[in-house]
């Protein structure tokens, strides 16, 4: 089938025409993926008046779908894609992550890519790397750091809010995702709830407290290999503080976050089902959100915004890798039942 893609004629410029000075253009964002996190994608892209965006699924019917609305052009393959537009999103299953974003990262093309980044710390380092020496942006899609609840708590955290932090707990779940032919259930794929889901709190708790130095986990269904799973895991960082991270898919009373840090100063709290904002015992009642703010648009934002002005992407490549690493330990310890250094 011949490619289509349908711009105005203001809008056929490269993305390297940034760098010249010039304004007001428009960036052609390519999403690889029509599942629930390219649909979800796609919905913030709409919302920018500076984005054209195409798409590609292995799914014609799909591809045929999310493409005939809005204007979206769909690609009959992801080398077509990847070479008709100026950003790369990628939002295919867990293991292939890397193989796209190689292909993208060696067409030059800027990626934005859902966490994690790949499902083997060997292959994720083989892109961050491919990145660094082409000199491509490469942002992994850790978007809890853009919800309002958990960046004001890391701000508040880094700012001294709750003293010297010493304990923190979060906890994220409700039901288990499913996915195009179940692959979120294979776990050697998604890589199960230490990686798909727990990685969010992993690099919340990492960007927040620091480096973590040695973690333990226990996991229901780690050796199952597939379905859904419930799992607890302790972190010590280099700090001296410890967290303590509940996952799960086996929540029937549906999704729910929340998280809690306590330090020498006072404690800090949000908890999505109890209230809509965080409350502190750390001398300071509430701390506004801006609750209108919807964190996937600001994270895809945020990525855009770096490639047009050439800086670094507000969350790197080694930030995803290291994140992959705390899951994929976490994992390891689940199934050996030992303490894992990192």
């Amino acid at each position: 089938m011949p490619v289509m893609w349908i711009f105005h004629d203001h809008c056929m410029l490269t993305l390297s025409r940034f760098r010249f000075g010039y304004s007001n253009l428009v960036i052609r964002v390519g999403i690889l993926g029509t599942g629930g996190m390219g649909n979800t994608h796609a919905r913030k892209y709409a919302a920018m008046a500076d984005v054209e965006l195409g798409v590609y699924d292995r799914d014609p019917e799909r591809t045929k779908a999310i493409g005939g609305r809005e204007n979206r052009a769909s690609f009959p393959s992801i080398q077509a894609l990847i070479e008709a537009v100026d950003v790369v999103d990628i939002c295919l299953p867990t293991d292939l992550h890397v193989e796209a974003g190689l292909m993208a990262v060696a067409a030059g093309k800027p990626v934005f890519i859902e966490k994690p980044l790949g499902r083997t710390v060997a292959e994720a380092e083989k892109l961050v790397s491919a990145a660094a020496k082409a000199n491509v942006s490469l942002m992994p899609g850790q978007v809890v750091r853009f919800f309002p609840e958990f960046a004001n708590g890391h701000r508040i955290v880094k700012g001294g809010g709750v003293g010297l932090p010493a304990a923190a707990r979060t906890r994220r779940g409700g039901g288990a995702p499913k996915g195009s032919d179940l692959w979120f259930m294979d776990h050697s794929r998604s890589g199960g709830v230490l990686l798909d889901l727990a990685i969010h709190d992993f690099d919340w708790l990492r960007w927040t407290l620091g480096e973590v130095k040695h973690l333990y986990s226990r996991s229901v269904a780690i050796n199952n290999g597939s379905g859904p799973d419930y799992a607890l895991t302790t972190l010590t960082f280099v700090s001296g503080a410890v967290a303590h991270v509940e996952s799960t898919w086996m929540d029937p009373a549906g999704f729910r976050t929340a998280f809690e840090v306590a330090g020498s100063g006072g404690v800090i709290q949000f908890d999505s089902r109890d209230c809509p904002a965080i409350r502190s015992t750390a001398g300071k009642s509430e701390f506004p959100l801006a609750v209108t703010d919807d964190p996937f648009y600001l994270e895809l934002r945020a990525f855009l915004d770096s490639v047009i002005n050439h800086t670094p992407p507000p969350v790197t490549g080694e930030d995803g890798l290291a994140a992959l690493r705390i899951s994929l330990a976490a994992i390891e310890s689940a199934k050996t039942g030992k303490l894992i250094s990192l």
